[in-house]
């Protein structure tokens, strides 16, 4: 348990953050499981327009120090050569 003033406050902000981190992790997973649902069904104009939104949150999300910029940007790699794939078919 804190002690400090300091320490107390630290501890309710660490818990704000954890739970805005939480969101935003959330809504990542949640854009990648459309993305992949397009792209099981084979449709590419979908699965372009979810690429694109999960692009953005992935950066955003990156930006705000929640995940790490080079998983962000592994990720989207990823992502786009999955989409390319299935574009070339």
């Amino acid at each position: 348990m804190a002690h400090s003033l300091s320490a107390k406050k630290r501890v309710r902000q660490n818990g704000k953050r954890r739970v805005i981190n939480r969101a935003r992790k959330s809504q990542v997973k949640t854009l990648t499981r459309r993305f992949d649902e397009a792209l099981t069904k084979g449709d590419t104009e979908l699965a372009s327009v979810e690429l694109k939104a999960l692009c953005r949150k992935l950066d955003k999300t990156a930006a705000t120090s929640t995940m790490h910029k080079n998983t962000a940007a592994r990720n989207k790699s990823r992502l786009t050569k999955r989409f390319n794939a299935l574009q070339a078919k």
